[in-house]
């Protein structure tokens, strides 16, 4: 390794030595110092080197790297100023007025990693979880039954026919499907719980596309499973959470609901002016309510030993709450205009 050190030394200075223009120079820092150079590639060497010299061959390494880097600024330093075929840049000319509009992240993407950003202040993780779903994870394992509306085949995307097919698949429809694969796997490897995690993506209903509905959205679903977790602790967290994204004014409630995945239930709503004057009225946020015992067995979890709670939003929804958009389709036509705006 002691070789191949000094060799690298040798003509990595060699070769800056030789370069003569800013080009040739970034070439170099790639060949050598970049994260697939020549030094890198030698510092998995280092585990086959007697214990007794990994001190002495560490400090060459380290000589080195330190060598050809203070070459490297040096050499530009020297080039600063100098463009392809070496005349000096006037500094002081003005420069060049870009009439191409900055882009920027659409008002989504934004929303969500400011949603994950709230939780994880409140100690939640991330989870992630397959679009394409089956029937088992999407329905039966959250306690939702045969017979029960939601899983009627025209409010679903089925990609298999769930009439002659055991366990069809299908576009999911809720995030739901993450708390399930997440406790799965939590007990299968031996992780948790406790488990705490959100779990933002993608969902599919075929509802009409209206003001207030599309066909494709987003959902941001949040699973807290420990020992001795309450109803007051997801009062507590959401009503947290909505100071936290909406102001210290924010106005919220609980109401009582059902889902058969929870027990008890609520639906959680929120104050909101929909456009500039507007007074505020109270819009759903989403569901939660208390893990339902069933679910927690379907997991293979002791519902005797383990308790939590659930929720679940629509992220348009949130968007639009907090920017003040009237209407859902707007956040997906692409018009520039209102990209731009938000």
């Amino acid at each position: 390794m002691l070789d191949a050190l000094t060799e690298i030394e040798t003509s990595g200075l060699a070769e800056l030595g030789a370069t003569s223009d800013a080009d040739a120079l970034e070439a170099w820092r790639i060949a050598y110092l970049g994260t697939k150079g020549r030094l890198r590639a030698v510092m998995p060497m280092m585990k086959d080197v007697p214990k007794d010299q990994k001190g002495a061959v560490g400090k060459r390494l380290n000589e080195v790297k330190s060598k050809l880097e203070s070459a490297f600024e040096a050499k530009q330093s020297g080039s600063a100023g100098k463009g392809p075929d070496g005349p000096a840049i006037d500094m002081t000319e003005p420069g060049v007025i870009d009439t191409h509009a900055v882009g920027r992240r659409h008002i989504l993407s934004r929303v969500r990693e400011e949603l994950v950003e709230v939780f994880a202040r409140m100690g939640f993780g991330v989870a992630q979880g397959p679009e394409l779903e089956d029937d088992e994870h999407n329905f039966v394992k959250l306690n939702i039954p045969a017979d029960h509306p939601a899983r009627d085949p025209i409010d679903n995307f089925y990609v298999d026919d769930p009439a002659t097919t055991a366990v069809p698949r299908m576009l999911r429809s809720q995030t739901s499907t993450v708390q399930i694969r997440t406790l799965e796997d939590a007990v299968a490897k031996g992780w948790g719980p406790p488990v705490k995690v959100v779990s933002p993506g993608r969902v599919y209903r075929p509802d009409t596309v209206d003001a207030t509905h599309s066909f494709m959205f987003h959902q941001i679903e949040g699973l807290h499973i420990d020992r001795g977790v309450s109803m007051a602790d997801l009062k507590t967290t959401l009503f947290q959470f909505a100071r936290a994204y909406f102001g210290d004014d924010a106005e919220v409630r609980l109401r009582p609901s059902f889902f058969p995945f929870t027990e008890p239930s609520a639906e959680f709503d929120m104050k909101i002016a929909l456009r500039p004057g507007d007074e505020p009225a109270w819009i759903e946020l989403g569901g939660c309510g208390m893990v339902d015992p069933n679910v927690l067995k379907a997991c293979g979890l002791d519902p005797d030993e383990w308790s939590g709670f659930a929720f679940g939003f629509g992220i348009e929804r949130l968007a639009m709450g907090k920017y003040a958009i009237p209407d859902i389709r707007m956040l997906f036509e692409n018009d520039v205009r209102f990209l731009t705006q938000v």
